[in-house]
């Protein structure tokens, strides 16, 4: 089963499950909390927590699967007594249901193709075949996605796809926990929609194409590898998880930069200024930042802070 280097990605961007459903750096003092716990003394069997600490600040940093099967049972033990002490949810995007109300109008401005001009008529001959196969096997009319910019339909075909394989988007991590806490703790986000989005919309339209091209190609494999996503995060495995995305993102450092690297730094330097500021965090992000190359661990020990997992 090869990885594909989109739908590994969706493990990294929360608009990607959003969408389909409707820095300068300061020197600071290491905090306390500094040593991270070996392998060894974490028992896998849940998804993995984090957390960094200092005197009076401490960011819980709990990895997510935007999508998920409804029988995947994460809610309990440290995560749920970690996210009962918060004072504040912090997750990818602003999830709340004023914010992704404007998802269709951003997606109008940003994801459509001109007037005249469909994604099949930016294929060869033998791109359309592959691409209109795919959309066959999944029940679909050749023209259903043709208004759609190539990254856009991208998507959506993943999106289709692991539908019909059973996983949705409400029940992915964050909109339950959006839905737990409700109004009873402040919310903040790390990105806009737009920066998600752009995250493929500034990709040269070739790149894009090619991974049109390659997600229908591999339409077969999207439910097996999300399934493979989804059971190395719901046991804590990160560095399974970490070897599944190395290997989608190999051949591909531009993307890989774009998804994981740049954000993974953006976030370093957002823990860093938060921990001035007194109060506890639950920090609800894709699993796929704390695993595998120049995860956010590693952009965090740059800076001289350390997380220490606690499951």
């Amino acid at each position: 089963m090869k990885p594909n280097k989109i739908l590994s990605g969706i493990v990294t961007l929360a608009l990607a499950a959003s969408t389909m459903a409707c820095a300068q750096t300061q020197e600071h003092p290491a905090p306390v909390a500094s040593t991270l716990a070996p392998a060894s003394d974490i028992e896998l069997g849940k998804p993995a927590l984090w957390k960094v600490a200092d005197d009076d600040t401490t960011i819980y940093v709990f990895g997510t699967v935007h999508v998920l099967p409804d029988d995947v049972d994460w809610y309990s033990g440290p995560v749920k007594t970690a996210l009962d002490s918060s004072e504040t949810l912090v997750t990818e995007i602003d999830m709340s249901p004023a914010a992704l109300a404007q998802v269709p109008v951003i997606v109008q401005q940003t994801a459509i193709l001109p007037q005249g001009t469909t994604v099949r008529s930016l294929m060869s001959d033998d791109q359309r075949t592959t691409y209109e196969a795919a959309l066959a096997e999944l029940g679909m009319q050749p023209n259903a996605l043709d208004q759609m910019e190539p990254w856009f339909a991208t998507l959506q075909l993943s999106q289709i796809a692991y539908g019909k394989a059973g996983f949705d988007p409400s029940n992915g991590t964050e909109t339950v926990l959006g839905r737990t806490v409700g109004d009873r703790m402040g919310r903040d986000s790390l990105e806009t929609m737009q920066m998600q989005l752009a995250i493929f919309d500034e990709l040269p339209q070739d790149a894009q194409l090619d991974y049109l091209i390659e997600t229908a190609e591999s339409i077969d494999q999207i439910a097996p590898t999300l399934q493979a996503i989804i059971d190395e995060w719901a046991v804590g495995d990160v560095d399974d998880l970490g070897a599944i995305l190395n290997e989608a993102f190999k051949a591909d450092p531009v993307l890989a930069d774009r998804m994981l690297y740049s954000r993974n730094a953006n976030w370093a330097a957002w823990i860093d200024n938060r921990l001035d500021q007194p109060g506890t965090i639950f920090m609800a992000v894709g699993a796929g930042h704390m695993a595998g190359n120049q995860k956010l661990q590693d952009k965090l020990a740059e800076r001289g802070i350390k997380m220490t997992r606690i499951q």
